[in-house]
């Protein structure tokens, strides 16, 4: 995969958050824009607070960037600054995405569509319509995995140290978003997603047979919470797999073009300094 000549016609994207240095986005966006043979490249932004952001999104306002994608802590203020935002970035009210074109701020959000794509390559069997699902955290995580989830149909339940927050989110989310608390929160869920960024005090040993349980981050891609879940025989769909999943929108959204076929799983193992575990995504 060579590097394409970078010219005075390149376009530039990249990603903003702080901390942004562990990110695995430019691996992925710069495979693909070598795949591709694009005029262009994906560079880290860390804007020291939230006025460097409204900086950097006022440079794409004014020409100087195609787009961004947004982490941490920066997703609602994306959102606020956007001109325009996708249904999808509304439901959420975030976004990780923010293109910009003729001097428009454009917002959507890709972490649902992530989340899905995740579920459907490594839980294929899952059906979501009516079923209980049930959402570890209420951060921004957490809102963008209810907000899908409900999307999908699901029946999200909440569940989070701080009642108030969730309450908040789910006030936000609609009727199909509820907050729980104790043992009863996980009873009958067909899915279990983590969306903290430290391990749940959860066993999954003590969940129904059947249940799926997803963890949002992919730092081991692995976790703690994954490993005991595979131990107790329940399907378990990784972290990994969501990123590679949300990238793919963020691609079009910035550089006006369908990422290439790349199989992105291998590079982001190595790079991990994990082992290829065999998984096609």
């Amino acid at each position: 995969m060579s590097r394409p000549l970078i010219t005075g016609v390149a376009r530039l994207g990249g990603i903003a958050g702080n901390p942004v240095t562990r990110s695995l986005s430019p691996v992925i966006h710069n495979a693909w824009i070598a795949a591709a043979g694009l005029d262009a490249v994906y560079v880290p932004f860390t804007p020291r607070d939230p006025a460097g952001f409204d900086t950097l999104v006022a440079a794409g306002r004014a020409g100087l960037l195609a787009g961004i994608n947004v982490t941490a802590p920066f997703k609602e203020q994306a959102f606020a600054l956007a001109d325009q935002a996708s249904d999808t970035a509304r439901a959420s009210g975030s976004a990780n995405i923010l293109a910009f074109r003729d001097g428009q701020v454009l917002a959507d959000s890709s972490d649902g569509f992530g989340l899905l794509m995740a579920l459907r390559e490594q839980a294929p069997d899952l059906n979501l319509p009516g079923a209980a699902v049930v959402v570890l955290g209420a951060g921004g995580a957490a809102r963008a995995a209810a907000a899908a989830l409900a999307g999908a149909g699901g029946q999200v339940r909440i569940v989070n140290r701080t009642r108030a927050r969730a309450e908040a989110l789910a006030a936000d989310l609609g009727p199909a978003v509820s907050v729980m608390e104790g043992p009863d929160a996980l009873a009958g869920a067909v899915l279990v997603v983590n969306a903290l960024s430290i391990p749940p005090e959860i066993d999954p040993g003590r969940l129904d047979p059947g249940t799926v349980v997803m963890d949002m981050t992919y730092r081991p891609v692995m976790t703690p919470f994954l490993v005991e879940a595979r131990r107790a025989g329940l399907t378990t769909v990784d972290g990994l797999a969501m990123l590679i999943g949300q990238a793919g929108p963020s691609f079009q959204a910035i550089f006006d073009v369908l990422p290439p076929d790349v199989v992105l799983r291998p590079l982001l193992l190595a790079h991990l300094g994990e082992p290829d575990d065999g998984v096609v995504s």
